[in-house]
């Protein structure tokens, strides 16, 4: 069946059409949500809150050609949602000034540093692009913006990497 059945079978009532929809893509799904929520539990958790939520709402899906963005955009919603309530936790330390290069830490653990330094627009299309191999015009659709605002975040947040590194690299 194609996604068209798979959504008109789900909002007719059939659970297991639903269930078909959600699993199809869960490597994708789970891969977003943790890309955001850098923890297994709390990926898990937001999956689950967003399959509730798309579930309660099906009926609201006037494109059923584009249920998988709309399935991700809630699911984006609701990480996003997660990081602010984080944010507002206190935490016992924070970082201020660049880690010391004695540290050795890998590319990837400095990456996904100056990844959370990034404004979380800049982030989010940063993970879309990069990390979920998104066209910007998927990522585009999926944010609701125009795609020229998608190309101008997208080298804004590319800049301020290339900066955070640069600094790094005098610091070596």
């Amino acid at each position: 069946m194609s996604t068209e059945e798979w959504v008109s079978a789900a909002q007719r009532g059939d659970p297991g059409a639903f269930h078909q929809l959600v699993s199809s893509n869960k490597k994708k799904i789970y891969s977003i949500a943790f890309a955001y929520l850098k923890n297994e539990s709390d990926a898990l958790e937001a999956i689950q809150e967003a399959t509730c939520r798309a579930f309660t709402h099906l009926s609201k899906l006037k494109e059923p050609k584009y249920f998988q963005t709309w399935f991700i955009r809630i699911l984006i919603r609701i990480c996003i949602d997660e990081q602010k309530r984080r944010h507002h936790i206190m935490p016992l330390f924070r970082i201020t000034e660049p880690l010391a290069v004695d540290l050795e830490l890998d590319a990837s653990i400095s990456l996904k540093i100056a990844m959370d330094q990034l404004a979380p627009k800049l982030r989010h299309i940063i993970i879309l692009k990069y990390y979920e191999d998104m066209t910007l015009s998927e990522i585009a659709r999926l944010l609701e913006k125009p795609e020229g605002t998608v190309k101008t975040w997208l080298n804004k947040a590319l800049k301020e990497l290339r900066l955070v590194f640069r600094k790094e690299g005098e610091h070596a």
